[in-house]
């Protein structure tokens, strides 16, 4: 594909591996950047510098870019004080608000615009199968943080572009993201179930996120997408699969829901809660996951 496109938080978890694959297929890639001294610049790789805090941008960066991926946003794995909450939030709204006023300014061809979303937007339930129809919204604060979100893709639609929202489930990667998180107590041999044990966690492999990303951008779909893998597993599955692939014992009897909430304040609704999660849609557009099971990401991964 003789393309270019121009990614935020392109040196993130997902952005980097969406990155490897752009260059792969031949698709240059534009990327923002708050910190001058990490600009790269060659010949399918170039970045350019801004500061959506400050209300900065290099206009430059949308030049000969025909589709925009936006994975910025503030890390929801820090606890969640009310500054913190307000970081969350406006690390997504505000740079997305600046992006969509530059674009009203200028000539441009951008034609599809891709957000990052979250599975958080659906209530927690231990028995209801979410598609992307469903319009019930959760009450907390990540659902908020999701409304907000797609609220500010949804503007781009006023200047004439397709868009894409992403619902992503919990990335599983070797080296970042939950997974090392989750992996350090069953290394130690201390490993167990949260809570119940019986709340779903829809997770998807890092290179199927990057995979889907890049097959919405290839084929220019535009909507409300889940991306999680086909078979979500509950927490206590999880844990369990996790310690025989690094045979390790699991020992310890479930970690009370009390003594999470005292650790992690609200943010324990991350390992508490969770939704069961449908990945039809993209598998019926012809989206093929490489990591269907646990069982087999796990292998990959650990």
């Amino acid at each position: 594909m003789n393309k270019k496109i121009l990614i935020t938080g392109a040196t993130g978890l997902i952005g980097s591996e969406l990155v490897k694959l752009c260059r792969a297929e031949g698709i240059s890639v534009n990327y923002f950047t708050t910190d001058r001294e990490k600009i790269e610049k060659t010949e399918d790789y170039y970045g350019y510098y801004w500061n959506p805090k400050k209300g900065e941008i290099d206009v430059a960066a949308f030049e000969g870019v025909s589709a925009i991926v936006n994975l910025v946003g503030a890390t929801i794995s820090k606890r969640w004080t009310r500054s913190y909450k307000k970081v969350i939030m406006d690390s997504r709204v505000k740079s997305m608000n600046l992006i969509y006023e530059t674009l009203q300014k200028i000539d441009h061809a951008i034609e599809h615009f891709i957000s990052a979303s979250g599975i958080s937007v659906y209530p927690n339930s231990k028995t209801k199968l979410y598609t992307e129809e469903n319009k019930e919204v959760d009450d907390s604060f990540l659902a908020k943080v999701v409304v907000a979100w797609e609220a500010a893709a949804s503007q781009f639609k006023n200047l004439g572009m397709e868009v894409s929202k992403v619902r992503t489930g919990m990335v599983l990667a070797k080296d970042d993201g939950a997974l090392p998180q989750i992996v350090k107590p069953i290394k130690l041999g201390l490993g167990a179930p949260l809570g119940s044990g019986e709340q779903w966690q829809s997770w998807i492999h890092i290179k199927d996120i990057a995979g889907i990303y890049l097959f919405l951008l290839k084929n220019q779909h535009e909507g409300e997408f889940n991306a999680v893998a086909p078979n979500p597993v509950i927490n206590k599955k999880l844990t369990k699969q996790i310690a025989i692939q690094l045979d390790r014992p699991l020992w310890l009897p479930n970690i009370p829901a009390f003594v999470i909430k005292l650790l992690l304040g609200e943010m324990s609704i991350l390992v508490l809660e969770g939704q069961l999660v449908s990945s039809r849609k993209i598998q019926e557009l012809g989206y093929n996951f490489k990591f269907y099971n646990i069982e087999s990401a796990l292998q990959d991964l650990l």
